[in-house]
C-alpha cells in the first residue's frame, strides 16, 4: 500500500468513508462480545439482572469507550507526525480469552463454592486489578523482548492464536447453521477479498448482518426458525431496557482480596499473555505501516483495564488482532472512536438486552473468520519465505491448546474429566492428552519460543537461538510455559528438555560446521483488498 498524506492545512481527516465499513465490522466485532459476556454472565454464573445490565455493563461500556478513544487519538497523532492520512486506529476491547478464562476459572468455581455469584464477581474484580498492574508495569519492558524476537516469531504465535481461537469457532458456527452462516460468509468473500461493491457504498458488514437478520427472522415467521429468533424472546428482552451508569464498586474489588491465592495463580500469567499478545499486535500493526509506540500501548490497556474493574467490570481490556484487516476495508482513525461510542450507549442504556433477541450471532461470524484468515495470512506474507517453518511450529502449541479445551468440555458435558477416564485409556484411542497439555500450556509464550529458536536456526544464529532456549527453560521451569499453574519446579521434565535444546545449539555454534543460510528476498507489500 503507498502512504497518502493528510492536508497540511486541516491536519489528519477523523472520519472518511472506509471508517463505515470497519465501523460496522469493528462495531459487530464489539456487539458479538458484548452478547457473549452478557450469557455467560446471566446463565453461566446466574448473575442477577440488576447487576449485569446496572452494574457490570456501564462498566464494561465506559472501559471500551475510553479504549477505543484514545487509540483514535494514538493514530490521530501519528497521522499528524508523519503526514499520512492512511494510519488506522488499532482495534481494542475485551479481551475473549479473558472472559472465558476469568468466568470458568475464577468466577464460577468461587459462586459456587460460596453459592453467591456476588462473590464471583468480586473475585473477578480483583483478578482484573492484578492484571492490570503486571500490564502497566510489564510496558516498560515490553519494547525490548520486541526488538530481540524475530518477526515470524511474534507473528506466527499471533497467527496460531488467530486460526485456532478466532476463526475456527466461526467457521464452525457458519456450517451448523450453513443457511445462516454460509451465505452471510458469501458477501464477506465477494466484498471484501472480490472487491464487489455494494448499493450506494452500503458497507459489506451492514450487508451481511442485514441478510442473516432476513434469514432468520424470514424462517421464525414462517415456522421453521433458523438462528433461534423468536417474538417472545424480543418482547421479554425489553425488560432489561433503561439508563445506567456505572458506580464505583472500590469495595467488591478489595472483597475479592480474601481469595488472592487463587486469583494470582492465573493473573500473573495472563497478565504475561498480555504483554505478548499486545507486542504481537503492535507488530501487526507496525507490518502495516502503522508504527505505536508499545509502552504507551500496553501501559493504556492496563490503565483503562483498572478504570473499569473499579466500577465493577470484571474484564480485561486488551488491544485487538486484527489491525491489516479493519485497515483493508478503509479504516483510519473514526471508526475506533464512533465504535466506542456506540459500545458506551448499548451498554448504558440496556440495548444488549435487545440485540440478544434481535440478531443471530451466526450472521456475525463470518466477520470474525475473515479477521482471522488475514492475521494467519500476514505471518506468510510478511515475512520471508524461508521462515515458513518457523510460522507453523509456532501454531502448534495454539492447536494443542484448542484440542485440550475441546476435550475437556466434551468430557465436562458428560460429567467427567480426563484423569477419571484415564490417560493410558484416552491414549489408545489416539488421544494424546498428556501431550495436548504439555505443549498448549502457555500456547502463547510457547508458540513465541519455538518460532524464535527456529528462525535463528534457519538464519545460522546458534548462540541466539541457544538464548531463546534456555528462556523457554526458565520460563517452563516457574510454570509459565508448558504447565497449568505459576510455581517453582514445574513441568521440570519440560524445563530440562529446553536446556539440553540449548546446549545443543552452543555445542553446535562452537564445534560444528555449517552451511551459510541462503539468501532471502526481503517480502514484497502484500496485497490486501482495497475498502469497500
Amino acid at each position: 500500500m503507498s502512504a497518502t498524506h493528510a492536508n497540511p492545512r486541516t491536519g489528519p481527516a477523523l472520519w472518511v468513508s472506509g471508517d463505515w465499513n470497519a465501523y460496522f465490522g469493528f462495531g459487530t466485532n464489539i456487539l458479538v462480545n458484548l452478547l457473549v459476556l452478557t450469557g455467560l454472565l446471566r446463565f453461566v454464573l446466574k448473575m442477577p439482572d440488576e447487576i449485569v445490565f446496572g452494574r457490570i455493563l456501564p462498566a464494561a461500556g465506559l472501559m471500551l469507550f475510553l479504549s477505543t478513544i484514545y487509540y483514535a487519538y494514538l493514530a490521530f497523532q501519528l497521522a499528524q507526525r508523519t503526514g499520512r492520512s492512511d494510519v488506522c486506529a488499532l482495534p481494542s476491547g475485551i479481551s475473549v480469552p479473558h472472559m472465558f478464562v476469568v468466568v470458568f476459572v475464577i468466577m464460577l468455581p468461587i459462586a459456587s463454592t460460596t453459592g453467591d455469584p456476588i462473590k464471583g464477581w468480586e473475585a473477578g474484580l480483583t483478578w482484573v486489578f492484578v492484571q492490570s498492574f503486571v500490564l502497566m508495569i510489564g510496558g516498560f519492558i515490553a519494547p525490548a523482548i520486541r526488538r530481540i524476537t524475530p518477526r515470524a516469531a511474534l507473528l506466527g504465535t499471533l497467527a496460531g492464536v488467530s486460526i485456532a481461537f478466532i476463526a475456527l469457532r466461526p467457521a464452525l458456527e457458519m456450517y451448523m447453521t450453513p443457511l445462516l452462516g454460509v451465505v452471510c460468509f458469501s458477501v464477506i468473500m465477494v466484498s471484501w477479498f472480490g472487491g464487489v461493491r455494494w448499493f450506494r457504498g452500503i458497507p459489506a458488514g451492514l450487508v451481511a448482518i442485514a441478510l442473516g437478520c432476513l434469514i432468520a427472522w424470514g424462517s421464525a415467521l414462517l415456522g421453521k426458525p433458523i438462528g433461534g429468533m423468536s417474538l417472545a424472546a424480543l418482547g421479554a428482552s425489553f425488560a432489561n431496557f433503561g439508563f445506567s451508569v456505572p458506580l464505583p464498586a472500590f469495595g467488591h474489588v478489595f472483597a475479592g482480596f480474601e481469595f488472592l491465592g487463587v486469583i494470582l495463580v492465573t493473573a500473573i500469567p495472563f497478565g504475561i499473555y498480555d504483554l505478548v499478545e499486545a507486542m504481537d499486535n503492535v507488530e501487526s500493526a507496525a507490518v502495516g505501516g502503522d508504527s505505536f509506540p508499545t509502552t504507551r500501548v500496553l501501559t493504556a490497556d492496563g490503565v483503562v483495564s483498572l478504570v473499569g474493574c473499579l466500577m465493577g467490570n470484571p474484564f480485561i481490556n486488551a488491544v485487538y488482532i486484527g489491525h491489516p484487516g479493519w485497515k483493508a476495508m478503509g479504516g483510519r482513525i473514526g471508526y475506533s472512536a464512533a465504535t466506542g461510542v456506540t459500545a458506551l450507549v448499548l451498554c448504558w442504556f440496556g440495548v444488549i438486552s435487545v440485540m440478544t433477541s434481535l440478531i443471530p450471532v451466526v450472521a456475525i461470524a463470518p466477520i470474525l473468520l475473515y479477521i482471522g484468515m488475514l492475521i494467519g495470512a500476514q505471518a506468510f506474507q510478511e515475512t520471508p519465505r524461508s521462515h515458513a517453518p518457523a510460522i507453523i511450529l509456532a501454531f502448534m502449541p495454539h492447536l494443542a491448546a484448542w484440542g485440550k479445551l475441546q476435550i475437556d468440555n466434551a468430557l465436562g458435558a458428560a460429567g467427567t474429566n480426563a484423569a477419571a477416564v484415564g490417560l493410558d485409556k484416552l491414549g489408545q484411542t489416539g488421544v494424546l492428552y498428556q501431550g495436548l497439555e504439555v505443549l498448549g500450556g502457555g500456547a502463547i509464550l510457547g508458540g513465541l519460543i519455538l518460532g524464535a529458536i527456529a528462525v535463528c536456526v534457519i538464519e545460522r544464529e546458534l548462540q541466539k537461538a541457544a538464548a531463546f532456549a534456555a528462556a523457554g527453560a526458565a520460563l517452563t521451569f516457574f510454570g509459565f510455559m508448558h504447565g497449568e499453574h505459576i510455581g517453582v519446579g514445574q513441568s521440570l521434565d519440560v524445563a530440562l528438555s529446553y536446556l539440553g535444546f540449548a546446549g545443543v545449539l552452543v555445542g553446535c555454534a562452537k564445534f560444528a560446521v555449517t552451511e551459510p543460510a541462503a539468501a532471502h528476498p526481503e517480502p514484497h507489500e502484500t496485497a490486501m483488498p482495497s475498502g469497500v
